[in-house]
């Protein structure tokens, strides 16, 4: 799995604490081992966001992303609490 990240993904990953940027790296890890990990939630977007997805990181903080050819690719696109990531 190729990960590339959008540079505002990477602007708002900076602006998290220390604990969720900690957080967020362990929840990627996880991600890039098994995309389908059931702790992750990962899900198709709908509406405006269709043909994106989303996962967890906390209960609040998620990482909204698009993977192209079964996950050969994936670009993380977006960071933070659900609804600044779900405009």
């Amino acid at each position: 799995m190729i990960v590339k990240f959008h540079k505002n993904f990477n602007k708002k990953l900076k602006k998290l604490s220390p604990k969720f940027q900690t957080k967020t790296e362990i929840t990627i890890k996880i991600f890039r081992q098994n995309p389908h990990d059931p702790v992750l939630e990962n899900h198709a977007l709908h509406g405006k966001m269709q043909g994106q997805r989303s996962f967890s990181v906390t209960g609040d903080i998620r990482i909204i992303f698009e993977e192209y050819n079964n996950y050969v690719l994936v670009l993380f696109l977006d960071i933070g609490p659900h609804p600044k990531v779900y405009k």
